[in-house]
């Protein structure tokens, strides 16, 4: 029991590590997905920017690199993230390649959620004699608003599930302090405790994110 009591400090570290990497992840991840979403969706032929060469450049962008088993993307962009950020092991460089990978995913999240906007309202906006880029950013984002919350809050529960994976090889983080010294202790109830900060963690987010989605959805 001391020897558990011990680990406490360490566990907080590792939350705190944890929650650190995956919210600047999201950050990053965040805002270059949702470039990526809004270029899909707008040069998509017929759309607003309609550009069948930009869109396709795009898309298969996103179709190659979307599909890569995360264990096999963070080993693939460890040069890149040594170019980038100097080094390919630790926080600075998983939280490069997380927020990489999670540019992808955010991706079709955008682009999905802003094709649920009627063309209506698109329409009706361009009929009122409004340029281009102010029905993306006043009328077409404003409406897929709630939708995209819950797509990032959904994201942000891959993302833990992608540090606990980093955390496997060199990362920090509740995966780290999980295997060394819960798994390679054979202290089960130490992997379980860290376990069980990832799913009061993953709970709090989604029940903001859903709060916050009905609150946009409602106004």
């Amino acid at each position: 029991m001391d020897h558990l009591i011990s680990l406490l400090p360490k566990l907080a570290q590792a939350s705190w590590e944890t929650l650190f990497l995956v919210v600047l992840s999201l950050f990053f991840g965040g805002i270059g997905g949702f470039i990526v979403g809004l270029g899909l969706y707008t040069t998509r032929p017929g759309n607003i920017l309609s550009n069948k060469w930009v869109f396709n450049v795009l898309n298969v962008i996103v179709n190659v690199f979307r599909p890569i088993p995360f264990i096999i993307f963070l080993a693939a962009a460890q040069p890149l993230a040594r170019l980038v950020v100097g080094t390919g092991i630790g926080n600075p460089a998983f939280i490069f390649i997380i927020s990489l990978a999670a540019t992808f995913g955010i991706s079709r999240i955008v682009e999905q959620n802003l094709l649920t906007v009627s063309p209506g309202v698109i329409e009706a906006s361009r009929a009122a004699g409004a340029s281009r880029v102010r029905t993306i950013f006043r009328i077409i984002v404003p409406e897929a608003l709630g939708p995209l919350i819950l797509g990032y809050t959904f994201i942000f529960v891959v993302l833990v599930d992608m540090s606990a994976v980093a955390g496997f090889v060199g990362g920090g983080g509740l995966g780290a302090f999980a295997i060394q010294w819960g798994f390679r202790q054979f202290e089960p109830i130490v992997t379980w405790a860290a376990v069980l900060i990832i799913i009061l963690l993953v709970q709090a987010v989604q029940f903001f994110g859903n709060w916050l989605a009905r609150r946009v959805l409602r106004r």
